[in-house]
């Protein structure tokens, strides 16, 4: 059975409505390439009418000014759905994206516990009181919404990444004007469905949700619209540089998280088979369409040769097919444009020297020839200087360096313009942690790879990005900070002679 999905999906003031033009996009499933729904694609007039409708509810003060505990209940009731709805988003998320039901269940589930965090947090907000040295005079700092959030997701994890800004964007009293990535929309319009009615029943404003569908072209106007006073985006480099000059121009607040080009790094006295596991998972999740995947392995000399054959001895058993299918390990990669960009990736890695150990092609299976699939890699001989090791590829590519010492691993792992997340592994402990510690990145796994907490920030240094999500500062990323100072009797001065 196919996913029902509203014909009438864009939800703008409070009511869903289509496209003024017209136009509609397909949204297809990459397992086998099947039409899975048509939605309508805003246009400039959409995008007008969304954030006139965010401003004015903004403006109206209702929600901004919402008691705390209103505003986490919506969350609370959010997250309830979710939990209520969890195999029906997880299905549809699988279809829209072609990532495994196991992978996407923990979605469902990471979402939920996002919005339960957010929920509890926002309550215990309650600014602090400065020393002012004076027993006449009060000061406090105080933190308020910054206004109308605009927010630009991606298409590997729809429903996560959306939950991870309209919850902190909520919980601090923002109204919303949210593009989720057109190739995979299906989530995100169920998730607004599903936050109406709560929204509705704390008396928030028509306008504080406004949901727009479409490409680049609209999250570029949101971006640019002086009627928008934070935009958060998540996506490729090139596509945040062009948010970040667009926001310059009204010097709007800009939240970015751009990717990465991680680096696993494992010395020689880690445990092997674990290792080798773990580098498996940190590559070839959701076929390597994570933004913290482990894409670099980096190896000390000595069980090299061992650890790279075992890997690629395992990336080669890895079982290809339909997400919704029992025994799936991986899926297809999200569309046909892309497996050809990853393609061309590794055409250019092996022109460069790289040394194929597993994968590389497409898999033979009959079944699997109508999807977009392509086998897990494994590049061996791989060098700083190429263009795999540099770029964000972005697919299911694992790439090999080797290092002789700690400060070596060190240099190679930091020699990149991103800087996202990466590992070590080690039993070392002391060497972990300063290891760690000299890791320019936003997240460090130690013996570990990918696990995450709401309670914990995320985001990256150097070009994956500005500001974070999650923890504590995701939510000031979308408030202002006041500082009220009251004078309790006050009474002339005379600064100036009277």
């Amino acid at each position: 059975m196919q996913p029902v999905v509203r014909t009438t999906s864009l939800f703008i003031d409070g009511s869903w409505t289509a496209a003024a033009d017209g136009r509609r996009r397909t949204v297809t499933n990459p397992w086998d390439a099947s039409d899975l729904a048509t939605v309508p694609e805003a246009s400039g007039a959409e995008v007008e009418r969304a954030v006139r409708a965010a401003r004015a509810a903004f403006d109206a003060g209702a929600w901004a000014h919402a008691p705390a505990a209103r505003r986490a209940a919506v969350l609370t009731a959010t997250a309830d759905a979710l939990q209520e709805h969890r195999e029906e988003l997880a299905r549809l998320e699988t279809l829209d994206t072609g990532k495994t039901l196991a992978e996407s269940r923990y979605d469902v589930d990471d979402s939920t516990a996002v919005l339960r965090y957010y929920a509890a947090l926002v309550t215990t907000e309650a600014g602090r009181t400065v020393d002012t040295g004076r027993a006449d005079a009060v000061s406090r700092v105080v933190h308020e919404p910054v206004g109308v959030c605009a927010l630009i997701t991606p298409w590997n994890y729809p429903l996560l990444q959306i939950t991870w800004k309209l919850a902190p964007a909520l919980a601090a009293g923002n109204t919303v004007v949210a593009k989720p990535s057109e190739v995979t929309p299906l989530t995100t319009i169920r998730l607004f469905e599903l936050l109406q009615r709560p929204l509705e029943e704390a008396g928030a404003p028509a306008g504080t949700i406004n949901l727009l569908l479409g490409g680049g072209a609209v999250g570029a106007a949101l971006a640019e619209h002086p009627g928008v006073d934070l935009v958060s985006f998540t996506g490729g480099l090139t596509t945040g540089r062009s948010v970040m000059r667009a926001a310059a121009e009204t010097v709007k607040k800009v939240a970015l998280e751009l990717g990465g080009k991680n680096p696993n790094i494992v010395f020689a006295d880690a445990d092997l088979d674990t290792a080798v596991d773990y580098a498996l998972t940190a590559a070839f999740l959701h076929s390597g369409q994570v933004c913290s995947a482990g894409s670099r392995l980096l190896l000390q000399r000595g069980q090299h040769e061992r650890f790279v054959a075992e890997l690629a001895r395992r990336a080669d058993r890895i079982r290809l097919g339909d997400g919704l299918a029992k025994g799936t390990e991986c899926g297809p990669l999200v569309s046909a444009e892309h497996r050809a960009k990853v393609e061309r990736h590794l055409v250019g890695a092996l022109a460069e020297g790289a040394e194929l150990r597993a994968g590389g092609a497409r898999p033979g299976e009959p079944e699997l020839q109508a999807g977009f699939f392509l086998r897990p890699t494994v590049l061996a001989g791989c060098h700083p200087g190429m263009a795999v090791v540099r770029e964000e590829v972005f697919g299911p590519v694992l790439t090999v360096e080797l290092f002789d010492e700690e400060d070596e691993a060190v240099a190679l792992a930091n020699d990149t313009p991103y800087g996202l997340a990466g590992a070590v592994w080690t039993k070392d402990t002391a060497r972990a942690e300063r290891v760690a510690q000299r890791l320019r990145l936003g997240t460090v796994w130690i013996n570990d790879y990918h696990p995450y907490v709401p309670q914990a920030e995320w985001g990256g240094f150097k070009q994956s990005g500005t500001g974070r999500e999650l923890g504590p500062s995701g939510l000031r990323e979308y408030q202002e900070t006041k500082h009220i100072w009251r004078t309790l009797d006050p009474a002339p001065q005379y600064w100036f002679a009277d």
